[in-house]
């Protein structure tokens, strides 16, 4: 009976070893599972291949003699009355994202192969810019901007043009406009004087996008229609031109041209991306959240009172290392007349990580040679796809 009493023991300790050692594997291989998935999102080294040729711009691929200059970002209004716009024809990129929640947005126009003879009109700037500005490595312009941008820009962040500063030696105004605010511009020649008599570095360090060859001729298809509908005037539409492989933009169901010359404004690309905004307020608890507060620096009678600037200027969840708790989302892209997804990230622990535009697989999206487009579009928005027929 002793015998057969440590026999029972002896096969119950083996028993609990063996399940206790199998609960081991099965939770390590569990484990092994779930970093496996998480390693498969989007990763900065995905593609290893050169962005681009020498010789053309690393943002719009497109050939020409300033492709090594640092990029000139523009800070530009979307108001009614101060359309058209000067200058957009011409731009490598345009990032155009609400600059109040659900409603007014506002632009910034990226200049590398040329700088145009006059571009504005010129707004205040915005925080969630000069981040973006920054991935660029580019030359911020701006005329004035809001107390949270000012704040930073105080820091020397990134190299910026402030027009309020230099209004009448680099930046100029129009004399035919219906209002002053619309009046603000920059000249090619007041940009270039600007850089060498504020000793900023001229030579573009930005490695760039990758670019793929435009689609042949019989595999475009006869049309497509896009509608990114931010709130009324702001709302923007694009019509897919076969012939020039483009997209005709309107702009509140107007067709949207350049100041400058007259030009249809039809990006080769368009990049939409989904993004969270909320209203900067003084009732939300940043600090709690890890990140830095909006209002240390702002005085006390603009916190409160009848001078309160609470909720008066929003925040886009777009990667920035102050503010955001989000930097990555869904995207949209739209080339070649056809429509593919994918994702979009910019590392929030990085002012100058670029914005990375990601495919389905994970790779860099490659973008047609010519201007990129990029719309930021809060969720609820409506984003409309019509593919031609």
């Amino acid at each position: 009976m002793e015998t057969e009493k440590k026999k029972k023991i002896i096969i119950a300790i083996i028993l609990i070893i063996v399940i206790t050692a199998g609960g081991f594997l099965f939770f390590k291989n569990k484990d092994k599972q779930v970093k496996k998935q998480i390693d498969l999102g989007p990763k900065e080294a995905r593609y290893t291949g050169p962005a681009n040729a020498e010789n053309v711009s690393p943002i719009s691929g497109m050939a020409c003699d300033n492709w090594n200059k640092r990029p000139i970002a523009v800070m530009q209004p979307a108001d009614i009355l101060a359309r058209p716009a000067a200058g957009f024809s011409e731009a490598d990129m345009v990032i155009e994202m609400p600059a109040y929640t659900s409603s007014v947005t506002r632009l910034m126009g990226v200049y590398v192969c040329d700088i145009p003879k006059a571009i504005g009109a010129i707004r205040s700037s915005r925080h969630d810019y000069i981040a973006l500005a920054s991935g660029l490595d580019a030359i911020f312009v701006h005329w004035g901007g809001s107390h949270f941008a000012l704040d930073l820009l105080k820091g020397k962040i990134i190299d910026n043009i402030e027009c309020l500063v230099y209004d009448g030696k680099y930046c100029f105004r129009w004399t035919d406009t219906k209002r002053i605010e619309d009046s603000g511009h920059v000249t090619k020649e007041g940009v270039l004087a600007a850089i060498k008599d504020l000793g900023y570095r001229d030579e573009n360090k930005f490695a760039g996008y990758p670019h793929k060859e435009e689609a042949s001729m019989e595999d475009r298809p006869n049309g497509g229609h896009l509608r990114v509908a931010f709130a009324k005037p702001y709302d923007v539409e694009y019509d897919y031109d076969k012939e020039t492989n483009s997209w005709l933009r309107v702009w509140a169901e107007v067709a949207d041209t350049d100041r400058n010359n007259g030009k249809r404004l039809a990006p080769k690309n368009i990049a939409v991306l989904m993004a969270r905004s909320n209203q900067i307020s003084i009732n939300e608890d940043y600090t709690g959240k890890g990140l830095q507060d909006p209002w240390k620096n702002v005085e006390e009678i603009k916190k409160t009172g009848t001078e309160s600037i609470s909720d008066r200027y929003n925040n886009v969840q777009i990667g920035d290392p102050w503010y955001d708790e989000s930097d990555s989302g869904e995207a949209f892209y739209y080339m070649n007349g056809k429509e593919t997804r994918g994702s979009w990230k910019k590392d929030k622990s990085k002012l100058d990580s670029k914005l990375y535009f990601y495919d389905e697989s994970g790779q860099e999206a490659r973008f047609v040679p010519g201007q990129i487009w990029v719309e930021i579009l809060e969720p609820g928005q409506a984003l409309k796809w019509v593919p031609a027929s």
